[in-house]
């Protein structure tokens, strides 16, 4: 059975090209640049990421899109990346955004039936991302927090299937399980027809049934193999001037420290905490209404706020930004019944348009932000919905 950690195998250098650089942070974070290789005059300059996992980008010139939550639906995924222009239409798969950076904001999990293979999608478009230049970073939100926990409260019935599905084929290439799993995302359509036509698969199939549940305990267990790869990924992360989480920072948490806390959240995932003294479980981060992932106090509908809750709320956010030296934060985690739209001064975007099938299913929207000027783009027809001007 595979119990290796998905990114314990390193990509060749080829298929994943980076240069080291000194750090100026502890010796536990890292500095990486991510290049394309081009040189002379006028060429960009690299991506560099601090922190492990990344807390701090530098992405000089580069254009941001941020996508919200996905929830398990691949089809409305794709049509978001597409919307954004970073994935082709042909079914290939193929990123198209050049030097963009991508984020994704969390909640890939739960309520959908295709929640691996967006993350495999996430994955090897990161891995096509840096050949041009340009980057995906995956922020975790309060679903991948849960089933590292092992709440399954909100998994569909085909979301268990995938697991087992996908841990057999794990198994299937235990020499090889980076590229099995930037694989599935291809592979997970043949196997879902082939899961179909077979008379031994049914919603009401208890062994099948509690066999995805048991592969589900295995892959998203502290130190499992998807723990592990959701491990990668940051609750918070700064690019340029812009910040990025799933539900909302706040000023304790900034005081915490934003790398030492997206270091505990990793540490855990990855099964670590309980043997070098590090937090069980990271409160700060992943647990209350006011953690990191759940916070909804950016997210309310502010008609339905007193002007003094208003204030207050612009207040604690001006605060939580002038900390980090940021102009902007984007989250999601509370969907937005009227789409992606800011407030307080346009401080703060709200992207989770609850898109998924299992949310909302509404229209994909993506937020587009080109020298700290956001934008949301609706679709190809509609990419000229300018909310708000220029952040200086």
């Amino acid at each position: 059975m595979a119990s290796l950690c998905l990114n314990s195998l390193p990509l060749s250098s080829s298929s994943h090209p980076r240069k080291l650089t000194d750090s100026s942070l502890s010796s536990l974070s890292s500095a990486v640049a991510f290049t394309n290789g081009s040189a002379g005059e006028g060429a960009v300059k690299p991506i560099v990421v601090n922190g492990t996992p990344p807390t701090f980008v530098s992405a000089p010139g580069r254009r941001i899109i941020a996508v919200g939550d996905l929830h398990g639906d691949l089809d409305q995924a794709r049509r978001a990346l597409q919307i954004g222009g970073v994935l082709s239409s042909d079914a290939e798969d193929l990123w198209t955004g050049e030097d963009t950076v991508l984020i994704q904001l969390g909640d890939v999990l739960d309520r959908g039936e295709d929640e691996i293979a967006i993350l495999s999608l996430l994955r090897s478009l990161d891995i096509q991302a840096k050949a041009k230049g340009g980057a995906v970073f995956q922020i975790n939100g309060n679903h991948e927090t849960m089933n590292v926990e092992g709440d399954f409260r909100f998994v569909e019935p085909g979301a268990f299937d995938e697991c087992a599905g996908f841990l057999e084929y794990l198994n299937g290439n235990k020499y090889d399980s980076k590229e099995a799993f930037v694989g599935w995302h291809g592979v997970s359509k043949r196997w879902k027809g082939d899961r179909k036509m077979s008379t031994n698969w049914g919603p009401w199939n208890l062994v099948e049934r509690q066999k995805g549940v048991i592969a589900r305990s295995v892959l998203f267990r502290p130190g499992g193999p998807l723990a592990c790869e959701l491990a990668r990924h940051s609750v918070v992360l700064k690019v340029n001037d812009w910040v990025f989480c799933h539900g909302g920072l706040l000023p304790h948490h900034v005081e915490y420290g934003i790398e030492r806390m997206n270091m505990d959240v990793s540490y855990w995932m990855r099964g670590l905490s309980e043997t070098d003294g590090s937090p069980h479980i990271p409160f700060i981060a992943t647990r209350g209404y006011d953690s990191v992932v759940w916070n909804r106090l950016y997210s309310r509908d502010v008609s339905d706020l007193e002007v003094y809750q208003i204030d207050q709320t612009q207040a604690v956010l001006e605060e939580t930004l002038q900390a980090l030296g940021a102009k902007g934060m984007v989250v999601g985690h509370t969907p937005q019944y009227s789409g992606a739209n800011c407030e307080y001064n346009c401080s703060i975007w709200r992207i989770d348009v609850g898109m998924s099938s299992g949310v909302l299913n509404s229209r994909p929207e993506v937020l587009e932000i080109r020298e700290n000027k956001a934008r949301v783009l609706r679709s190809r027809r509609d990419t000229f919905h300018d909310l708000q001007g220029f952040l200086t």
